[in-house]
């Protein structure tokens, strides 16, 4: 790797944490606030509904922005929108306000993060490629995942005990002022390399073009279709599985409020992220199929929310909280490259959007319904019923595997089909 493409990586991991640092500090105590603002499970969960609902609704819209207005103008915007968002929803606490302010918060925090999901990737890889660099992505996005453990680290264990010392809101002050730092970081430091946005067409023009490319690219390049249409079944219910592990963990360890429980808790979680992204050049040299990766990931994540509701002991489910981390972990890494792999250079973020949107329905169709679940039968049902949901990534997934494309062994750009 040449002195450019190291700045280039150096730059995307800095912006990176301005993602997932702010992120961090709300995370373990993210269903508390909620509860804490008057909002009951159903309400709750469905708040985070209305979030990823968020990332359905804006992903390919933010992602042409992306792709037509420059990479740098989409991650200002997300930075902007999320600080408002952020904003809102705290103060949405402090006042107990009604549930349709709580979704409109929660609607623009969606939004904000939609801005940087396809962007900041696509920034990456069209730079990177345009210093020179040519060997695998893995191990770029497995430092990055390194990082941002470290990140989660740092952020669940300060938002949990500065919500433990002071009060529940209080991150979600903290997380506003590292939202405004990160908005001045990337004016700065990012700038559009080896992509030119084209605005040569009318408006309209230019979103049917990218639409189209979203469609043609996406679910109709049948090895990037599959892992797609697994993400819903076992992304999606691991994202409530760790969310609604807040609440159950202080029920299991018998004092609800123990918030600094939780934040533990979720710091373990954000160990494993650093470790899982160690362990992915070493487990590629193994394992050297994507695809298979992908499957043992899917499986574990579906074996250790079975078993959170199966064992109802407080150290088992941390552990299997623990092991459902180091399967996303290892996912994320080599799900983004598999995929990168398979996409063009002026869709990318198009692309790459477009995944986010049809990974994040899991989230709105699943979440109210294990929330009901949960209010109806406890929490350890929900786990029950979000394992099973999970099951249904495993035949997309063997999908993927039987299109046996090249580099799904290895990097190098293949031609998408």
């Amino acid at each position: 790797m040449n002195a450019e493409s190291r700045r280039i990586r150096n730059i995307y991991l800095v912006l990176g944490q301005f993602i997932w640092l702010p992120t961090s500090l709300i995370v373990g105590v993210n269903t508390l606030f909620l509860l804490d603002g008057g909002l009951s499970n159903v309400e709750a969960f469905a708040a985070n509904a209305i979030y990823t609902l968020g990332l359905v609704l804006f992903e390919i819209p933010t992602g042409m922005v992306a792709d037509t207005f420059g990479r740098r103008t989409s991650y200002l915007l997300g930075a902007a929108v999320q600080l408002l968002g952020n904003l809102l929803y705290f103060a949405m606490w402090y006042t107990h306000g009604p549930f349709w302010g709580w979704a409109i918060a929660s609607l623009l925090l969606g939004a904000g993060y939609t801005f940087f999901s396809g962007a900041l990737e696509a920034w990456l890889v069209d730079a990177i490629r345009h210093a020179g660099y040519e060997g695998e992505l893995d191990p770029i996005f497995a430092k990055n995942q390194i990082v941002n453990g470290a990140a989660m680290l740092v952020g669940t264990i300060a938002g949990g005990f500065i919500a433990q010392v002071a009060s529940l809101g209080v991150p979600y002050l903290v997380r506003a002022g590292i939202q405004a730092v990160s908005f001045v970081t990337a004016l700065v430091l990012m700038k559009d390399i080896g992509f030119t946005p084209e605005r040569a067409q009318s408006l309209v023009a230019q979103v049917k073009a990218l639409a189209g490319a979203g469609w043609k690219y996406g679910i109709k390049n049948r090895p990037v279709r599959w892992v797609m249409l697994a993400a819903p079944f076992y992304m999606g219910t691991g994202i409530y599985g760790f969310y609604a592990a807040q609440p159950y963990l202080l029920e299991l360890f018998g004092d609800m409020q123990a918030i600094g429980v939780a934040g533990i808790a979720a710091a373990g979680v954000a160990t494993t992220q650093v470790a899982g992204g160690f362990a992915v050049p070493y487990i590629r040299r193994v394992i050297r199929r994507r695809t298979h990766l992908l499957l043992a990931c899917c499986a574990l994540t579906t074996a250790s929310l079975l078993l959170m509701g199966l064992i109802q002991v407080f150290a088992v489910v941390v552990a299997l909280l623990v092991l459902w981390a180091i399967a996303f972990a290892v996912n994320m890494p080599v799900r983004q490259a598999y995929i990168n792999s398979l996409i063009p250079s002026r869709e990318r973020a198009t692309v790459l959007s477009f995944d986010s949107m049809v990974s994040s329905t899991g989230g709105v169709v699943f979440q109210p319904i294990l929330g009901r679940v949960a209010d109806a039968s406890g929490y350890a049902a929900s786990y029950l019923v979000s394992g099973a949901v999970a099951f249904f990534g495993l035949p997309f997934l063997f999908l993927a595997r039987r299109e046996n494309v090249d580099t799904d062994a290895g990097d190098g750009a293949a031609k998408p089909t």
